[in-house]
């Protein structure tokens, strides 16, 4: 995986869980570069390199890490259009929220969430948690090379 290819896209509309993230990333020694996007269209946007992201590099994120409780476009709507574009619909999606009810998760892994966290409270969790998340999808995972074709 180039450095290019292995950064993050956080969709997070809450500043202090933003700084969190970030904080938690930087103390594993993450090289990759995170992208925070505060909402849903700014999400879809940044994929699709539409109005302020039109001059970004070529490669997707290796994972969006995804709210699902977001201003505007929310993150069941950010992942239903992520999944179903030909274009996007390789990149690993972690749900990373602290809804932890029973029919968001359902709904989420009905469309194609890769994975759902619920955030943890505790500032020591919540760190170990999403440096698991980093470790696993940026480090240990083997993304596909090329574009997958659907099935038909």
């Amino acid at each position: 995986m180039t450095a290019e290819a292995a950064h993050i896209l956080l969709a997070e509309d809450d500043p202090a869980d933003v700084e969190l993230a970030l904080s938690a990333m930087q103390a594993r020694g993450s090289h990759h570069n995170i992208v925070v996007v505060n909402n849903g269209e700014d999400a879809l946007d940044y994929l699709h390199r539409r109005r302020g992201w039109k001059g970004r590099g070529a490669s997707h994120p290796a994972l969006v890490l995804l709210d699902l409780k977001m201003p505007g476009i929310g993150g069941i709507e950010v992942l239903r259009t992520i999944k179903n574009d030909v274009r996007t619909r390789c990149i690993p999606v972690v749900i990373f929220t602290s809804s932890g009810e029973r029919r968001d998760v359902a709904v989420c892994y009905e469309n194609g969430a890769n994975a759902y966290v619920v955030k943890p409270v505790e500032f020591t969790s919540f760190v170990k948690t999403l440096q698991a998340i980093g470790h696993f999808w940026t480090g240990l995972n083997v993304p596909p090379t090329r574009s997958v074709r659907p099935q038909r």
